[in-house]
């Protein structure tokens, strides 16, 4: 296969170019021109590879004997290669129209449909990439969770378990019913089309992608009813079901989990610069199993990837390497390594530990949405 070149992708999603200097960004351009081309056949194998040997492993997680060592292994195994497999929604949302379809096509086959999150329900991730919405109410991947008191970390946690369920009674209940009422169809393109962890986002699905939607959401509702039909006719027992959905909750759970550590999650709300956003962003650096586990695809370079988005993951190592060397020693990037997890994590929860109720920047959050 040959390499796909998206050679000013990131020019769509950065800032403008009166800040670039700020950040080293045209300079830092410079060092990894090379490095904006996309390899097919690497996304190829690494997703067949990867959502292949998961598939296979919750087979053994459903055969296996109750609760024995296999079981619970195959349980682990499989729920990081899912999460793993899962993250190339991050990498397609990136990619130009028309770029690797069948790509798109077999990940929504193999992992969008039976998670019930098809990937054009990410299309919203560009926004986390405007300059004018990042970090703003409007951003739908962005909380204030470091100016905000520490309960509401826990409160952005306590939802992980309940995503599958509410995936299901989105394809299942609402979407379905939406056909047949307009009214209620505008809420679910406004309310619950978007793959957000901001719960107060409020935009309405993009109307281009409206046919693409309704495509997968039917393909979503028959998986369900597939479901539904085994369940009556006692192929799966209901311990089987809560088994998937276990299955379900802990992948969709660890790109929960691992989203604290891609921000600090500081601003209270208004519009950022530039360097205020790539300081707000991180780069966990660190070589142990844990950041291999928990940021696959590309996903430990977050700052880098806020910094020139159409670097694909493969070579964003490489990029980070010649960054940090080439870099003048005062750049904002520089500020954005951390070790590990945990530290970022920390940082984070010591930060909302120090804001008081008051002050807490979920207000802004909550009044944009028009909840009271």
């Amino acid at each position: 296969m040959t390499s796909t070149a998206t050679p000013d992708e990131s020019a769509t999603e950065s800032s403008p170019a009166v800040e670039n200097d700020t950040v080293g960004q045209d300079s830092g351009r410079a060092l990894i021109s090379d490095l904006f081309r996309r390899s097919p056949a690497i996304y190829w194998v690494d997703l067949l590879l990867t959502a292949g040997t998961a598939w296979a492993l919750t087979a053994v997680y459903f055969t296996a004997p109750a609760w024995s060592a296999l079981q619970v292994a195959a349980f682990v195994v499989a729920s990081f290669l899912f999460f793993r497999a899962g993250t190339f929604i991050h990498e397609i949302v990136h990619m130009p129209g028309g770029q690797m379809e069948g790509f798109k096509r077999t990940w929504n086959l193999l992992l969008g449909v039976p998670f019930l999150m098809p990937w054009v329900m990410y299309r919203n991730h560009i926004e986390h990439h405007n300059h004018r919405h990042f970090g703003t109410p409007a951003d739908g991947e962005y909380l204030p969770l470091g100016s905000s008191p520490r309960v509401e970390t826990l409160k952005y946690l306590a939802q992980a378990p309940l995503l599958p369920l509410f995936m299901m009674i989105r394809f299942g209940i609402l979407g379905p019913a939406s056909w047949l009422h307009p009214r209620l169809r505008e809420w679910v393109l406004t309310r619950a089309s978007a793959a957000v962890s901001n719960p107060y986002y409020n935009k309405r699905f993009p109307k281009r992608d409206e046919a693409h939607l309704r495509v997968v959401e039917v393909l979503c509702l028959n998986y369900l009813i597939a479901i539904a039909a085994l369940l009556w006719i006692g192929s799966i027992s209901p311990v089987h079901l809560f088994m998937g959905y276990l299955l379900l909750a802990c992948t969709l759970g660890l790109n929960w989990v691992r989203n604290l550590a891609a921000h600090h999650y500081v601003n209270g709300g208004g519009r950022m610069t530039m360097a205020e956003q790539l300081a707000d962003s991180i780069n966990v650096t660190g070589q142990t199993w844990l950041t291999i586990a928990m940021f696959p695809v590309g996903l430990r370079y977050h700052a880098l990837h806020h910094m020139f988005p159409g670097v694909p993951y493969h070579h964003m190592g490489e990029a980070h390497r010649r960054l940090m060397q080439g870099l003048p020693p005062d750049s904002v990037y520089r500020g954005c390594n951390r070790d590990s997890f945990f530290s970022a994590v920390r940082e984070l929860w010591r930060s909302a530990s120090r804001t008081p109720p008051e002050q807490s920047a979920m207000r802004a959050w909550v009044a944009g949405s028009g909840r009271t």
